[in-house]
């Protein structure tokens, strides 16, 4: 019984600093040397070099001279990391159905011009409640919205847009997106 007792205790010790110690700094000095901006969140710094966020994880942006994301339905705020959830409204829900038509109103009235149809990814959240993108037609469709806010030329806008916009990964996976955080960046970079 001692031995057995004895050789349990031994492989107790050896897998927790294995397991412990061993393979997680293994791995952090692998991934830290080979994939750095991946390792550390993957953060976007401003001019000074400090972190203002994440090209992961959205921000709430509600400011006229700035591109607006998806809704969030984490709580108890918009894109609470520590608190990541849809709505799960199906699409028959009439809460669902609310939602979107009191998110439409305040993009009509952010931009009463605007007569373009209101692309979905603007009226809906996503499963996550985090997304940090939207789509090309989601980013254009707040162009004017966002020049006449900062005094500048619509095409100005949509060429810090084009800017950054990713397109598909490999080429065939997902959608075309842009980032929102990126695209607030860089139209700060120009004046409000």
């Amino acid at each position: 019984m001692v031995s057995n007792l004895r050789a349990s205790i031994v492989m107790l010790l050896l897998l927790t600093v294995l397991t412990g110690g061993f393979y997680p700094g293994l791995t952090t000095l692998i991934l830290q040397s080979s994939f750095p901006k991946a390792a550390n969140g993957s953060q976007i710094l401003n001019d000074e070099g400090e972190v203002i966020g994440s090209s992961l994880i959205g921000q709430n942006f509600t400011e006229p001279e700035y591109l607006w994301g998806r809704l969030s339905a984490t709580s108890p705020e918009p894109y609470n990391a520590a608190s990541s959830s849809g709505s799960n409204f199906g699409v028959n829900n009439t809460a669902l159905v609310e939602a979107a038509k009191a998110r439409i109103a305040v993009l009509k009235a952010a931009d009463p011009d605007n007569i373009a149809p209101v692309p979905v990814d603007l009226v809906t959240s996503s499963a996550s409640g985090l997304d940090p993108e939207i789509s090309p037609a989601a980013a254009l469709y707040q162009v004017h919205r966002i020049a006449k806010a900062r005094g500048l030329d619509d095409n100005k806008v949509r060429s810090v847009i084009a800017a950054a916009t990713r397109g598909r990964t490999f080429g065939l996976l997902g959608e075309p997106r842009v980032n929102v955080l990126e695209v607030n960046q860089a139209l700060d970079t120009i004046g409000k």
